[in-house]
């Protein structure tokens, strides 16, 4: 199962320790817990980026990196088992709990969750401390092959 993470290439490196979402929290996880943030698709990954920009000119710093795992590393967490305030900004502590305990409890190295973004889309976060996390496979990072009109149209 393909994914991507979209990372500025000064993170590049260290794009799968799980340490940026540890050190600021996100919608699905505290701060001090680890996480690394992915998406189903490379155009809700950029989707996900963009809704977080505080300028436009970051943009084009950017790397892809896809990821890929077997669906037997994958719980799946069903939208219509979320409370209503799920995807609300900003972020819940409901979110929170939910992504914190599942990382506490190593209940799988993947948790698939719908994206608040675009809600009928997947995002997969990974568990960087997770045994299985070494059968994910990272593929090389590109340029973020996005076209330059999307940098128009940002402010």
């Amino acid at each position: 199962m393909p994914t991507w993470r979209l990372v500025h290439e000064d993170y590049a490196a260290t794009a799968f320790d799980g340490e940026g979402a540890r050190i600021t929290g996100s919608r699905w996880n505290s701060e001090g817990i680890p996480m690394v943030y992915t998406a189903g698709t490379l155009s809700l990954a950029l989707l996900e980026i963009i809704v977080h920009l505080e300028t436009k000119n970051t943009l084009k710093y950017f790397k892809a990196i896809p990821i890929s795992f077997s669906d037997l590393l994958v719980k799946t967490i069903q939208p219509a088992a979320l409370p209503l305030s799920w995807n609300k900004t900003p972020p819940s502590f409901i979110t929170k709990t939910i992504g914190d305990e599942w990382v506490r409890q190593l209940a799988s190295a993947v948790l698939c969750v719908p994206s608040a973004v675009v809600p009928n889309e997947q995002n997969y976060l990974i568990n960087p401390r997770h045994p299985d996390f070494k059968k994910i496979e990272i593929g090389e990072q590109v340029d973020l092959p996005a076209d330059p009109r999307i940098l128009k149209k940002l402010k």
